[in-house]
């Protein structure tokens, strides 16, 4: 697999995802590094991550997931977070979602779209989460939706300036960002999920030695100390 750098001549970017955490598995470091060189991101969550606890109902999972992601996103220089407010684990990527997510591009315009693995797999026998992969499909769509005058203008005028929709964590990834020296504002930004960390059991207990080592693999494929990948879909 030959990896090329992520493409860097971009301002906005707006990250798009089912959950809180999304983004804080691998795809914070980068976003660490590009708000501090003067990029901005902002952040649009599909659902408020309400039926993520299992121990906890969603009626106080949901709001208490909202503010560890406010926090996780300040721990990156992310200031511009907002909730599409979908059912959590139930999100279809139907036409209320295109339109939800054609929206926040019109009201953004970004030019790079951030997101996190819509394919099947992870890679091997695995199983995606369908939350991701209708998000991922509704939001390729809406991209083009964004960019048609003619397709929900209720939703405000088009917006046709992205140029690719980055998919973090794919097993078909095209592009490394060299993360090295940010990996720790990524564990940080992860870090901000606590309740949410200490409900996954084992899974939960080290998060900051799972994004390294998977920084440093993903680094060693790139040809530098630590990166983060990403499968680049042309808008």
């Amino acid at each position: 697999m030959t990896l090329e750098a992520f493409p860097e001549n971009w301002d906005r970017a707006l990250a798009v995802v089912a959950h809180p955490d999304d983004m804080e598995y691998g795809a914070a470091s980068a976003v660490a590094k590009w708000t501090a060189s003067g990029k901005w991101v902002g952040y649009v969550l599909v659902t408020r991550g309400e039926a993520g606890i299992e121990s906890m109902p969603p009626d106080q999972a949901g709001p208490l997931r909202v503010e560890e992601q406010r926090q996780s996103c300040s721990a990156v220089g992310v200031d511009m977070l907002e909730f599409l407010d979908h059912p959590d684990g139930l999100v279809v990527a139907d036409r209320a979602l295109r339109a939800d997510i054609a929206g926040a591009i019109r009201r953004h315009r970004p030019e790079m779209i951030l997101s996190i693995n819509y394919r099947d797999s992870w890679g091997g026998p695995s199983w995606n989460h369908a939350d991701h992969r209708f998000v991922g499909t509704a939001l390729l769509d809406a991209v083009r939706d964004a960019a048609n005058p003619w397709v929900f203008p209720e939703h405000g005028p088009a917006w046709g300036g992205v140029r690719g929709v980055a998919f973090g964590g794919s097993p078909a990834a095209t592009h490394f960002v060299d993360v090295s020296g940010w990996v720790e504002r990524g564990v940080a930004s992860l870090r901000c999920h606590a309740v949410y960390l200490a409900n996954l059991g084992d899974h939960g207990d080290d998060p900051g030695g799972f994004l390294r080592d998977a920084a440093a693999a993903a680094g060693s494929r790139a040809g530098v100390e630590h990166a983060v990948e990403f499968e680049i879909v042309a808008a």
